[in-house]
């Protein structure tokens, strides 16, 4: 490592260089390098030097880069503040879980890390994780649909959100009896909380007696696109929004929204917490599912779902929208 080079990038703050230098490391695998490089910046910046942001980077590129040790090391509380996306799930993006396991020590860096590689296909025991720490089981159940994954890269990060059915127009009642929500309304807002907490979106969410497109209904529109869809795939659009952070939040990851949509799943079915069988929430594909939007350039993050029980007509209905 050249470094009077370094020397120099840090003390004229030369953002673009520190990247490209660091970047020329992680080519040569010069992990130690990089690590000098962080601890060197994060000196500079307690002298006043605007470098912290190269210092972040080596750690987002140590995590997806390294060799399993170094990508476990740079963890710390795992949320990679100024990355796209929380340090663990980025080294669990690039490791497997027999690479990561036996150096993963802190609990919730393990709960998090071992579900993360339950969902890309690991074989992932469950009593080798808390099951307190995130309240479901790591194992994927038969009635799950294969969920996608955030995709990381040293420029940034996609994270897709899996195929949707089309929506059609369609005309929506014109009555609609709003009731007081019952759990289930409260579980589908805590899927999209940081896009109001952390960010500038908004949420709102309705309980009516009306069935699924009075919900929608209740909500505004007089018209919306809407499209029948089965539990596989409601499912994937919630843990999609579940991991968002939206705009400006801080991304929670799959497995975090994985959870967040079994608890929508457990207080629409009436439970008060997680079922110890699992299988019961496959009850849930008995509901009317519906994904919708109000037809509008909708853009940035959204959340537009609606859901009936058949039995008696029981529905409600989600808008949340966060953008930059």
């Amino acid at each position: 490592m050249h470094d009077d080079a370094l020397t120099g990038l840090i003390e004229s703050s030369d953002l673009d260089g520190l990247v490209r230098f660091i970047d020329g490391l992680v080519t040569v695998r010069d992990w130690s390098g990089i690590e000098i490089v962080r601890d060197r910046c994060r000196e500079a910046v307690e002298r006043g030097k605007q470098v912290w942001g190269p210092a972040e980077y080596a750690e987002y590129r140590l995590a997806l880069d390294g060799p399993p040790d170094r990508a476990v090391a740079v963890l710390g509380d795992g949320k990679g503040r100024y990355g796209p996306g929380p340090l663990w799930e980025v080294a669990a993006s690039r490791h497997s879980w027999d690479q990561l396991q036996s150096l993963v020590t802190v609990p919730t860096l393990r709960a998090l890390i071992g579900h993360e590689r339950s969902i890309r296909g690991d074989d992932v025991a469950p009593d080798s994780v808390d099951r307190h720490i995130l309240e479901i089981p790591p194992t994927i159940e038969p009635w799950e649909p294969i969920y996608p994954t955030a995709v990381y890269r040293a420029d940034g990060a996609d994270f897709p959100e899996g195929d949707r059915s089309p929506l059609v127009w369609t005309d929506l009642p014109s009555t609609f009896a709003v009731v007081d929500d019952e759990g289930a309304g409260e579980a589908l807002q805590g899927l999209v909380r940081p896009w109001w907490d952390e960010s500038s979106g908004h949420a709102d969410v309705v309980q009516v007696e009306d069935g699924a497109l009075g919900a929608i209904r209740a909500l505004g529109p007089h018209r919306a696109r809407v499209a029948d869809v089965t539990l596989a795939e409601a499912l994937s659009a919630m843990v999609w929004t579940g991991a968002s952070g939206g705009a400006f939040g801080s991304r929670r990851g799959t497995p975090v929204g994985r959870t967040l949509a079994w608890w929508v799943l457990a207080a629409l079915l009436g439970y008060d917490e997680i079922p110890e069988d699992p299988a019961v929430l496959e009850e849930a594909a008995e509901f009317r599912w519906v994904l919708w939007d109000p037809g509008d350039a909708v853009g940035g993050w959204a959340l537009h779902l609606a859901v009936e029980d058949p039995q008696d007509g029981t529905a409600w209905a989600i808008s949340a929208v966060d953008m930059i």
